[in-house]
Order: C-alpha cells, then sequence, then structure tokens
C-alpha cells in the first residue's frame, strides 16, 4: 500500500516545503520574525498568547515554568513555577537576554505561530515519507537513502530555526537556512524523478544543457543574494518603523544593486533556453513556466522598488523565486537522463 502511495507522498512532501517557504516569506513581509522570542514555544506556551495580558507581570498570578512575560519593556523568564506577591520580586526570575524584543503584537506572534506550525505538520509528512521510502531498500537504494537525507536536512532546518530566533534574525544564518530548503527541494525533485512513469526522451543539445546548469546555479546565487537584501530592508523597517516600510530602500548597499542587476543575466540565460528549445524543438514544457516565472520574480521586484512593497509582492518574489529553482532543477535532472542516451 505505502509503495503505491509513495508518489502522492513525494509530491505532497514538496507542496509542504512550499508552504513553509510561503509561510517563512509572510513572515518576513509582515515584519513577524520575532513574534515568538523563544523557540520552539512562544512566550513560553505551546499555543501562543492571544492578549498582552496574559504576558504581563500581575500580582496574586501563577505563571509556570518557562512562561516568559514582560515587565517594564523587558523579558524575564520562570525558572519554575512562580505565585506572584503583591509587589515585583526579581529574585524570582530570570532575564531573558537573548534579544530586546520585549513587545507584544498578537498579529505577529499568530504569523511566526503558523509558519512553525507549517513545519511541524512537514516533519509528519516526511516522517511517512522515510517510511514509505524505506520499502524501496532491496528495490532501489537510491530512494531511501535521498528520503534519509532530505528527512535529515529538516532536522537540520528545525535547529537552523531556532538559531535563527536565538541570534535575532542574524543574516548570514537566514541565508543558510533558505539554501537548505532548497537543497531539500532539489533532494525531493531527484526522488520523483527516480520514481516517474514518465521516461519521455528528449533532443539532445549541447548549449542548452550548459546554459541549464548556468541558470541553476545563477538563481541560487540570486537567492542568496535576496535574502541578504530582504536583511537589509529589515534593518531599515526596524529604524523607520513597520508604518515606514517605504523608506526600506532608502540608500540601498551594493547587495541591493548587484540583486537587482544580476535579474538581466538571469533573463538572458532563461530566454537562451527558451529561444533554444524552441527552434531545435526539444520539447522541454518546463521552459515556458520558467519564462513565466522569471517574468513574475522581475515585475514583483520592480513593484518592491517603485511601488513601496504592495501587499503580496514580497511572499510571490520569494516564493516564485524557490519555485523558479525548483524547476530549472528538475529540468537539468531531465536533461542528464537525455545526455546519458545520446551516448
Amino acid at each position: 500500500m505505502m509503495k503505491n502511495r509513495f508518489p502522492q507522498i513525494v509530491q505532497i512532501a514538496i507542496i509542504s516545503v512550499y508552504l513553509i517557504f510561503l509561510a517563512g516569506s509572510i513572515v518576513r513581509m509582515t515584519g513577524s520574525g520575532m513574534g515568538c522570542p523563544d523557540w520552539p514555544k512562544c512566550f513560553g506556551y505551546y499555543i501562543p498568547p492571544t492578549s498582552e495580558d496574559q504576558i504581563i507581570w500581575k500580582p496574586n498570578t501563577t505563571f509556570k515554568k518557562g512562561y516568559i512575560i514582560i515587565k517594564d519593556e523587558v523579558l524575564f523568564v520562570a525558572e519554575k513555577d512562580i505565585k506572584t506577591e503583591a509587589e515585583f520580586n526579581i529574585k524570582l526570575w530570570k532575564r531573558y537576554v537573548k534579544h530586546d524584543y520585549a513587545t507584544f503584537n498578537k498579529f505577529h506572534t499568530w504569523t511566526e505561530y503558523i509558519n512553525r506550525l507549517a513545519t511541524v505538520l512537514s516533519g509528519f509528512v516526511f516522517l511517512f515519507l522515510i517510511y514509505a521510502a524505506s520499502k524501496f531498500w532491496k528495490e532501489d537504494k537510491r530512494i531511501p537513502l535521498l528520503a534519509y537525507a532530505a528527512f535529515f536536512l529538516m532536522l537540520v532546518e528545525a535547529v537552523m530555526g531556532k538559531i535563527v530566533v536565538d541570534t535575532n534574525l542574524k543574516p548570514g544564518l537566514i541565508t543558510v537556512h533558505m539554501i537548505i530548503g532548497l537543497i531539500i527541494i532539489g533532494l525531493l525533485l531527484q526522488l520523483k524523478f527516480i520514481i516517474s512513469t514518465d521516461k519521455k526522451k528528449y533532443n539532445y543539445n549541447s548549449l542548452f544543457n550548459k546554459l541549464l546548469i548556468i541558470s541553476v546555479i545563477f538563481s541560487l546565487i540570486q537567492v542568496a543574494m535576496g535574502t541578504q537584501v530582504r536583511q537589509f530592508i529589515d534593518e531599515q523597517v526596524k529604524q523607520f518603523g513597520f508604518e515606514n516600510k517605504n523608506y526600506s530602500l532608502m540608500n540601498p548597499s551594493f547587495k541591493f544593486y548587484f540583486h537587482r542587476s544580476f535579474t538581466i543575466a538571469i533573463v538572458l540565460v532563461n530566454f537562451g533556453l527558451f529561444y533554444i528549445n524552441q527552434i531545435k524543438n526539444l520539447g522541454y514544457k518546463l521552459v515556458n513556466w520558467i519564462v513565466f516565472l522569471i517574468f513574475l520574480e522581475t515585475i514583483t521586484g520592480i513593484l518592491m522598488y517603485y511601488a513601496e512593497f504592495p501587499i503580496g509582492t514580497q511572499a510571490t518574489h520569494l516564493l516564485a523565486g524557490a519555485i523558479l529553482f525548483g524547476l530549472q532543477f528538475y529540468l537539468w535532472i531531465q536533461s542528464r537522463r537525455t545526455v546519458s542516451s545520446s551516448k
């Protein structure tokens, strides 16, 4: 039964990872990255608080071990179960010093919580994935090995998520976090290709295959640089306030100009793929979707810069970039089969 359902499980696993990308992009778009100061809990709760009243210090109130409160714009954590007295007793509390985020915004908190929930649900999908993949051990060892590798990287991503929160959204770690996510997508797409029943052969073209490899590398570079630009925007938001996000790209850094200008190279390479695919009649249908995503990426990038971040453009921009990488990578896998068949 599991073997018969395995293609669907792989497909759901791929979708679940992209949903994490989407949830994460919404977190960044709304400035909710520190909506929960701790991990995996949120203010010490498994289900986040819904009002500030739950995390404000109050007299004659019980707080369980691990609960985080706000007192005089400072975070404190209960080291044991506490029944507060009439006056605040600092000896009963430990200051939470991992970062200085000491405000509560219900929208930001629950946005971040939903992002974490998407990750947890994806984790259950991956448990089904490795269980089902293990059934193929004698038949094709590549299947369980790829599934185990993807699951291991999901665990690494979970640890990275905690480190990102503990380091107050350190830029370099966010970039690594994103790249590992793309590697997971690559492993799952390799798995999807192995179990695919579509054995269609394509016409081989050396220039097309070389440009395809370049396009995959370029997408990785662009995504990595994009996370750095996003971090610059976050820093600007901290300085001017989320309500003044139109100031986010004032005096942009070199990384922004590189990210923007590098789009030209990406467009040229991918339109080169489109042109060769058409004139040589190679038959790669994914190329048309790649061109569409390039267009979508470009348009949303322009809108963010010139139209002051219209709602949804940031999430669309990031998700389109992740899907673009996935399509390019899968196209590369298809081309490898064609290369081997042409020898």
